[in-house]
């Protein structure tokens, strides 16, 4: 199938809801192009996330993911996958609401301390108790991702194939964010009358 993507479509959500592994089959799907915040910010400053942290702090990543968010924002429609605390802040959410659509990965916390309890690479866990640390996070992020224009529940036995089809059905509910493109009449039926 053959969709239009009208406006950039924003992955927001805790970390290990999927939204790189979604964003990018997403992507592939409406054929445009996969983004992710992070990564940009890694490019930006020429230092990883945890780095970044680990250097300059957890505001200054902030500001700088900010600064991403919009220019990132500014680029033809595409699949934008962003950090967990991105959202939070409601300069960003602004932005986003004006410029994308915002699309919440819903996950359980066990979900999600399934998916990212050996991973390195996540500076908020880097704590005595991340498993404890992750549900507050999860409980004080909540409120924030439920301000997304869609909300799909990530489940375990979904693949990512059967995730993708269900971010593509919410999305197809918006039409001024996503539409199936109309059939090119046939040659034959164009030759006609």
């Amino acid at each position: 199938m053959a969709y239009q993507l009208h406006k950039t479509v924003v992955l927001v959500g805790m970390m290990g809801s999927g939204k790189s592994a979604i964003g990018m089959e997403l992507a592939r799907q409406l054929q445009v192009p996969f983004l992710d915040s992070d990564t940009e910010i890694e490019k930006a400053a020429n230092a990883t996330i945890a780095e970044i942290f680990a250097r300059d702090g957890e505001a200054f990543f902030r500001e700088k993911e900010s600064q991403v968010l919009a220019r990132l924002l500014q680029s033809d429609p595409c699949v934008l996958s962003t950090g967990g605390g991105a959202f939070l802040r409601p300069e960003n959410r602004q932005e986003i609401s004006r410029e994308g659509a915002s699309l919440w990965l819903d996950a359980t916390v066990d979900l999600l301390w399934q998916r990212v309890r050996h991973k390195t690479t996540r500076p908020l866990l880097l704590t005595d108790n991340p498993k404890q640390t992750l549900r507050e996070l999860f409980d004080a992020r909540t409120p924030h991702y439920s301000k997304a224009m869609f909300r799909v529940q990530t489940r375990s036995e979904y693949s990512i194939s059967d995730m993708t089809a269900q971010v593509i059905k919410a999305l197809l509910a918006r039409p001024d964010v996503l539409t199936l493109n109309a059939e090119s009449p046939s040659k034959l039926g164009a030759n006609q009358g």
